[in-house]
């Protein structure tokens, strides 16, 4: 019988990630008995390690991958499954000086070709030697490295099996620790390049002051590992902390998301993290079952995290009056302000405090300009939630256009400067440039305003689309949907629009020179399946009149017109 690992662990003091590097981390960690736990979709124990025993086969995997050539400092793809073989294989390749680089699941896209595109694009875009794959994906992986001729390709099996054998290659602290690409991008890869530093910074940051670990805390997560909050806030910052931490699949969740509930309850867990749309998803599920909370106590909770997008008051409301017979708390809630380009976390709610709301009027919250917020009474308003004070290792700047800085309660670019600010987008010195300057401040590209010191997100300036937590770049939107035949190049502008509940939904504005109604429909769907299929992204398809989509003064697309022109009813769509 599988036993979880521990709770609690006398035996072991608490550090809150005062390491120079995370193989000290491990180290630490080690001599304890905590570690994670793999469960699948009905909670059930399938797999536990205690860190001792990940530490262990850390090493084996690091002997393994120095063996067979790899150099320090070279990256190797990691397939980012739920597992064991996934977190000893990370650990693994901090002792053999060499850069893991979790990628997604195919499970995570919209089909083999597409999949098949992203793996390849962001393999060449950090010049991967190798991949660790599960072994269900070995023809995926021998497509997408056609070419390539990697140093070695993989599971976990293939490389521990290897006859091969090398000596560990310890870190510095200021050596890359991973990269961590920020968003789901396919033609337009930004790897984030982070540092041990940054990492024992980040997780100290997020551990001591951010959540405010104790000796009682247990955790569970359903995020994956390729996302940041998923491996840094999740796995990363309860192993250099010693936290014992359980797991389930993200697939799992997608298909069965009280399954989450359950083994929040079964492990008396006393934190969790989610995006908005992991609590809307199990509030609606378990409104279409009357025997959904049969058995489940959530009263363990003290803190249910949120974070990743924009964060939706209603939801969380929801979320409170459906579970609240089975103990949850809004005061358990804890907003919070984070991204890779940072490691993760920037900016955290009190414990215990739950949601606080700015009321502001919409008008000030739109389009270009810096308006103070004012709180009046009058035309319409919008909720803001308060995502916390910035760790303390962060600078906070909130600028106008001309890089001016701005008062309390005024509207502008977020700015920040920390040791947990990434060094570089790996590879690409052109885009670091254009997001970091050299002293160190970093553009967030996310639009808000401070209040008595505290963080209240409104929007971006940037035109990434986020959707359940994921971030796409429109410009690889756009980019598949011109490989269709009669797609021109600049005919097409992806935005978002606010949904029925006020997520965000993606839409791909395409000029159509054809006026009949069969070739329009046509084209539409065409549309619908190149984009799922190429990213993985549901669109919205709107058809627009040739030469309709806004330009700027140098000839560019401007999404942002274009989207306040749709919005505004100024941009008008052709029937389809």
């Amino acid at each position: 019988m599988i036993v979880a690992t521990p709770t609690l662990d006398p035996t072991l003091p608490r550090r809150y990630s005062d390491f120079d590097t995370l193989v000290e981390a491990i180290e630490y960690a080690a001599k304890g008995t905590r570690g994670p736990n793999f469960f699948n979709a009905k909670g059930d124990l399938v797999d536990s390690l205690t860190w001792a025993e990940i530490n262990k086969r850390a090493k084996a995997v690091a002997r393994k991958i120095v063996g067979l050539g790899f150099k320090k400092g070279d990256r190797i793809a990691l397939i980012a499954e739920t597992s064991a073989n996934f977190v000893s294989f990370f650990v693994g390749c901090q002792f053999a000086g060499v850069l893991p680089v979790p990628l997604p699941l195919p499970t995570s896209f919209g089909g083999k070709e597409g999949y098949v595109s992203q793996l390849r694009m962001q393999m060449e875009s950090c010049d991967a030697g190798g991949i660790m794959a599960p072994s269900f994906m070995d023809e995926i992986i021998t497509e997408a490295t056609v070419g390539m001729n990697p140093i070695f390709t993989g599971s976990m099996e293939d490389y521990m099996a290897a006859d091969v054998d090398g000596e560990h290659r310890l870190p510095s602290t200021d050596d890359l620790a991973y990269l961590q690409y920020s968003s789901g991008s396919t033609r337009f890869p930004h790897g984030v390049a982070v540092t041990h530093r940054s990492l024992m910074a980040n997780t100290h940051g997020m551990g001591y002051h951010g959540v405010r670990l104790i000796d009682e805390d247990r955790a569970v997560s359903w995020l994956p590992f390729y996302h940041d909050m998923g491996l840094v806030g999740t796995l990363l910052t309860m192993l250099a902390c010693q936290v014992s931490v359980d797991f389930i699949p993200t697939e799992e969740f997608a298909r069965r998301p009280l399954s989450w509930l359950r083994v929040v309850s079964g492990s008396k867990a006393t934190l969790t993290f989610s995006p908005t749309f992991g609590y809307d998803i199990c509030a609606r599920r378990a409104a279409m079952r009357g025997t959904a909370m049969e058995g489940l106590d959530l009263s363990s909770l003290r803190v249910a995290g949120i974070g990743a997008e924009m964060i939706r008051p209603d939801v969380l409301r929801m979320f409170t009056e459906t579970f609240e017979c089975i103990g949850f708390s809004e005061k358990t809630f804890l907003p919070s302000y984070g991204m890779a380009e940072c490691t993760l976390g920037v900016s955290f709610t009190s414990v215990g405090k739950g949601i606080e709301i700015d009321l502001v009027e919409e008008a000030s919250l739109t389009g270009d300009r810096h308006l103070l917020v004012a709180g009046a009474k009058e035309g319409r308003m919008r909720e803001v939630v308060n995502c916390g004070t910035p760790l303390p290792e962060y600078d906070i700047e909130i600028r106008d256009e001309d890089d001016t800085v701005l008062a309390d309660r005024s509207v502008g670019r977020i700015f920040l400067r920390g040791v947990s600010v990434m060094r570089e987008y790996f590879n690409d010195p052109e885009t670091t440039q254009a997001v970091l300057s050299d002293d160190g401040w970093l553009d967030t590209g996310d639009m808000g305003y401070l209040k008595n010191g505290d963080i209240y997100i409104v929007g971006r300036a940037k035109d990434i689309i986020i959707v359940n937590g994921k971030n796409h770049w429109p410009q690889d939107i756009e980019w598949a949907a011109e490989q269709l035949d009669g797609v021109k190049t600049g005919d097409v502008a992806a935005i978002s629009v606010p949904g029925e509940n006020s997520e965000e939904v993606p839409m791909l504005l395409v000029q159509c020179r054809t006026s009949e109604a069969s070739l329009r429909a046509k084209l539409v769907e065409d549309l619908r399946k190149q984009v799922q299929t190429a990213t993985g992204v549901g669109c919205l398809i709107v058809l627009v009149s040739p030469r309709a989509l806004p330009r700027t003064s140098s000839g560019k697309l401007s999404r942002t017109k274009a989207r306040s022109q749709y919005l505004s009813g100024s941009l008008q769509a052709l029937a389809s």
